[in-house]
């Protein structure tokens, strides 16, 4: 149930539109129901619409439809004084700059009714000037503030979405080689040595010892050497036996290592030092 501005114009201005008793889903009452209890204390609960005295001054002056620059002092300084009696009948904390208002109406309300000289009538400034401007800068203030509140804000009228990327970073790991795929490059070797071999007796020493030392050679610029390209097929089964030997002691030795970029994939040896 919302609260209305108490009404302080009374019967003598016609024009006014009476205010409600209260709002409740939308329909206006304009008496409280005959059945309504309010508890003798439920009125020192009091909610003030007002921001200060200027406030409740620019609200008189709209609600009658008067011109801001020909205030009638006499009428809107009893009507303000109204309000102050009802905030003291509420025992509601009176603040200063209310009192400080009302100090001010009733002076420019008295320079209002004193008589004035003829000749100093064009010389005179109006008392009410100064209010004057500085309703007129609250109002203005007031407005700009209204518009500002306006404009969507974040949380109230937009509210920002957000998205949760899941991580898709995919860490390529090399497949640890076991000695399964081993044997099985060794006979995919022997397969392609048996294309070369031939009935020939020749006696040809093959040592195991130049073998590592020839595959630490093909390896000394840091590089990869693929693992079939150790074996010369020309040597026939005995070379490649050699040359499997030599890989073997010189991983042995950790001299050397193999790799394997991806499952069943091509091998390669490295130097343990690259």
């Amino acid at each position: 149930m919302e609260e209305g501005h108490p009404d302080l114009l009374g019967a003598a201005h016609p024009a006014q539109e009476e205010m409600p008793f209260a709002v409740v889903q939308g329909e206006p009452l304009l008496t409280p129901p005959k059945d309504l209890y309010i508890p003798p204390d439920a009125l020192e609960v009091f909610l003030d619409a007002f921001e200060g005295p200027l406030d409740l001054l620019l609200y008189l002056i709209k609600r009658q439809n008067l011109d801001i620059l020909d205030i009638p002092i006499a009428e809107i300084t009893a009507q303000y004084m109204e309000y102050i009696e009802l905030m003291k009948e509420l025992r509601l904390e009176l603040a200063a700059e209310y009192l400080v208002m009302a100090a001010m109406l009733a002076e420019i309300k008295s320079r209002m009714l004193l008589p004035r000289p003829e000749s100093a009538e064009e010389e005179e400034t109006d008392p009410r000037a100064e209010l004057i401007r500085r309703l007129q800068e609250y109002e203005r203030y007031k407005q700009a503030a209204e518009d500002l509140n306006a404009l969507p804000q974040l949380g109230r009228d937009v509210y920002q979405s957000l998205v949760v990327v899941p991580d898709r970073s995919v860490r390529r790991r090399d497949p640890d080689l076991e000695l399964p795929e081993l044997l099985l490059a060794l006979r995919e070797v022997l397969q392609r040595a048996d294309l070369f071999s031939s009935h020939r007796v020749q006696l040809e020493p093959l040592s195991v010892r130049e073998r590592m030392s020839r595959i630490l050679d093909s390896i000394r610029g840091g590089g990869f050497v693929e693992f079939t390209r150790l074996f010369n097929f020309e040597e026939g089964r005995l070379g490649v036996v050699v040359s499997f030997l030599a890989v073997l002691e010189l991983i042995k030795d950790a001299l050397i290592e193999l790799v394997q970029a991806e499952p069943f994939g091509p091998m390669y040896i490295k130097g343990t030092g690259a």
